[in-house]
């Protein structure tokens, strides 16, 4: 099955034309070499990915709806816990990412631990990167854990779209803060008496870029047209995504996926609710959601507002050796990039895998497993274009070459984020799980996971199977 073919030179941006491009999803595979195991991770010692969770990702307004954030990650700590029957004694600190931040529980990690029967002497940190946060969550626990200050991290995310923080209007906050501080009755009066109606209007978050003013759907469907790629090639790539997510969930792959009982829900909530295998022509007729007449990026072909959370455990070789643990992968090199907020916005991976590969000394054919986030069908297929163009990687990745096209049947083989959802910050963790629970069952070596993250923002990061590692 063919997908991208490009019919005519491309423009990049005003002044910047790149060449003819094709290729297929048919591309021929090479054996990866037998590496031994390596012995040079960022980190001064072998740092191990023990296990893997999450709850089932939710289309939000679902059935997570009533609940608050912190209990979806609560719910996906203690998952962690019985799934991989540490004590939480054993634990030295929890990590948290997320990014839509409910004001009540502003370091959510903290009161997700506390609320999972966590001790009130584990420390926990919050921290945000976009739609890579809890990558952010997982290198910073190998950070931690690289500096000898602990052995054992618990690094994850949550996301909770079904119920946004929503503010008053700037001007209305700045009377209720006066009216609070007022000193007589009197006073209290003056300043309500000056409420106007615009007053009310409240503050919403932003669904743009605070830099470009521009949302990522915008710039989806510019994506789309500087690299020449159409409607029918975003729905296919998009129905390729669900189809191979339906099937991974049948056949029980997505075992990352821990049943959640939900309060009020008649039963347990025990898979992800997004996966819906439509036909070419259905997808055909869904209006374009961004830029309206013409634009190519639509429901279908864009990921979708996903509740969900996740949790991953990562240690020490030798702490997992002490426990009597068989890891299921090495956590090796990882890399963060930047590039243009405007115009490359969604390219975080064409710069990232490059970089995380040469870091690891490895080539794309050493990959025999590729997670990749999935933002929009148009930002997977740009950037595919983006690595397998000589002029792209020459003027843009100052490389010689051009970067070439990875195995795409080792692409994305359980689906991605256009079908199994995508709660932002929990993203990342289900990537790392997916892409060790993957290396065992196909028998690879290697994993590559790339994303990219709103601020022009990407990452890159390389896993090895454990040689004790099972399923």
């Amino acid at each position: 099955m063919t997908i991208l073919r490009v019919r005519n030179a491309l423009r990049l941006d005003h002044n910047v034309l790149l060449p003819k491009i094709s290729y297929s999803w048919a591309t021929t595979s090479n054996a990866c070499r037998n590496y031994a195991t390596r012995g040079d991770s960022p980190a001064s010692k072998n740092i191990v990915y023990v296990d893997g969770v999450r709850t089932p990702f939710l289309m939000s307004g679902t059935d997570y709806s009533q609940l608050m954030p912190h209990e979806l990650a609560t719910h996906s700590l203690v998952a962690l816990q019985r799934k991989t029957k540490i004590p939480k004694e054993i634990i030295d600190y929890i990590v948290y990412g997320t990014v839509m931040q409910e004001v009540k529980t502003s370091n959510i990690g903290r009161e997700a631990a506390l609320a999972a029967g966590y001790s009130e002497r584990t420390p926990a940190h919050t921290v945000t990167m976009a739609c890579i946060s809890s990558n952010v969550a997982l290198t910073t626990g190998m950070g931690l854990i690289a500096s000898g200050a602990y052995d054992v991290v618990v690094a994850g995310g949550v996301e909770f779209m079904s119920d946004i923080p929503i503010r008053h209007s700037r001007p209305m906050r700045n009377l209720m803060v006066k009216a609070s501080k007022a000193k007589s009755l009197g006073q209290t009066l003056s300043l309500l008496a000056s409420i106007r109606p615009k007053h009310f209007v409240p503050d919403l978050p932003a669904v743009a870029e605070f830099s470009s003013g521009e949302t990522m759907g915008h710039s989806g469907d510019r994506l789309a047209s500087a690299f020449g790629i159409s409607r029918a090639e975003q729905d296919e790539y998009a129905l390729r995504s669900h189809t191979l997510a339906q099937k991974a969930q049948q056949d029980g792959n997505l075992s990352d996926l821990v049943p959640f009982k939900v309060p009020n829900v008649a039963k347990a909530v025990d898979r992800d609710n997004g996966i819906r295998v439509s036909s070419p022509e259905n997808l055909a007729k869904l209006k374009p959601a961004f830029v309206k007449p013409y634009g190519t990026v639509t429901a279908a072909n864009a990921s979708y507002l996903t509740d969900g959370a996740s949790a991953g455990l990562i240690m020490s070789e030798e702490k997992a050796k002490q426990l009597g643990l068989r890891p299921k992968a090495y956590m090796r090199q990882f890399t963060y990039v930047s590039q243009d907020p405007v115009d490359q916005l969604l390219l975080g991976p064409a710069y990232a895998i490059p970089k995380v590969l040469n870091l690891a000394k490895l080539s794309l054919n050493d990959i025999g497993v590729w997670e990749v986030h999935e933002a929009f069908a148009a930002q997977i297929l740009a950037n595919l274009k983006a690595m397998d163009s000589e002029y792209f990687c020459q003027e843009y990745l100052k490389r010689n070459s051009k970067v070439g096209i990875p195995d795409l049947k080792k692409w994305n083989a359980w689906g991605g984020s256009l079908s199994i959802g995508h709660p932002f910050a929990a993203t990342g963790v289900r990537l790392a799980s997916h892409t060790a629970n993957r290396m065992i069952k196909e028998d690879q070596q290697f994993g590559l996971i790339a994303a990219c993250a709103a601020g022009g923002q990407g990452v890159g990061m390389i896993m090895e199977r454990h040689p004790d590692a099972k399923l």
